[in-house]
């Protein structure tokens, strides 16, 4: 795996982020170009194989998450999760300021990532949460918020590493909005190899009559109905 931080950069960059946001806006969740190329996934998804490089290892059945695996790289993070992160955080953060203005809140995020990263150990946030995703036939991830503490970056991003119809179907990514006095809405994404979907870790602004409030959110994935799947979660805050 040989992505360096300039390929990284220049890969992300070919995102139409203005269109990115306004769809972040109205689902909650909106899809990037292409970040990894088959053969990196594949290198990736091998990683799962090397428990040496996680901290840890969490069996979704046994806390009744949902049914499959998940697992938590150590801070000594493969090139190409360490390049993706780094060049995704910049893009994400204006449309993280702007949610925080609308919604009256502070904005706690500074230009660097490293620095935000200084302010998550400093209030104990100082392990590693980005996350090796398996699931085989029959695995599914309950729908959940990824809030590890009190510092939250409010949006996050999961890239998929094997071909959906091809590798695996089922285990589409789920979103669902819990509206107030109304039904939640659902939205369902077919996780394209290589490409990532930016995602929000807890609630998004919705406009109401008396202004602006917060949209709960809560994500998953749909039962798996054949193959392997594998993703890799970029999450912007550190884990309590």
């Amino acid at each position: 795996m040989t992505l360096t931080s300039a390929q990284a950069r220049k890969r992300v960059a070919e995102t139409d982020w203005p269109a990115l946001a306004a769809e972040l806006d109205l689902l909650g969740s909106a899809p990037t170009g292409r970040l990894l190329t088959p053969a990196e996934c594949r290198d990736l998804a091998a990683l799962y194989e090397k428990p040496e490089l996680f901290r840890t290892t969490v069996d979704m059945a046994r806390h009744r998450f949902g049914s499959g695996e998940y697992r938590y790289f150590t801070h000594d993070l493969p090139a190409p999760v360490a390049a993706l992160r780094a060049a995704l955080y910049p893009r994400l953060l204006p449309v993280a300021r702007d949610w925080a203005a609308r919604l009256g809140r502070p904005a706690p995020w500074p230009d660097s990532l490293e620095e935000w990263l200084e302010r998550c150990h400093a209030a104990g946030q100082d392990r590693s949460a980005q996350i090796l995703l398996h699931y085989t036939e029959g695995d599914w991830n309950a729908l959940h918020r990824d809030v590890f503490g009190n510092m939250v970056f409010p949006l996050q991003v999961v890239v998929g590493l094997d071909e959906y119809g091809s590798d695996y179907t089922g285990g589409e990514f789920l979103m669902v909005e819990q509206r107030p006095r109304a039904q939640s809405r659902g939205t369902a994404t077919a996780l394209r190899q290589g490409h990532g979907l930016v995602f929000t870790t807890r609630d998004r602004p919705v406009r109401t009559r008396r202004g602006w409030s917060d949209g709960a959110m809560r994500h998953g994935v749909s039962t798996v109905r054949s193959g392997r799947r594998h993703a890799l979660g970029i999450v912007f805050h550190d884990a309590s």
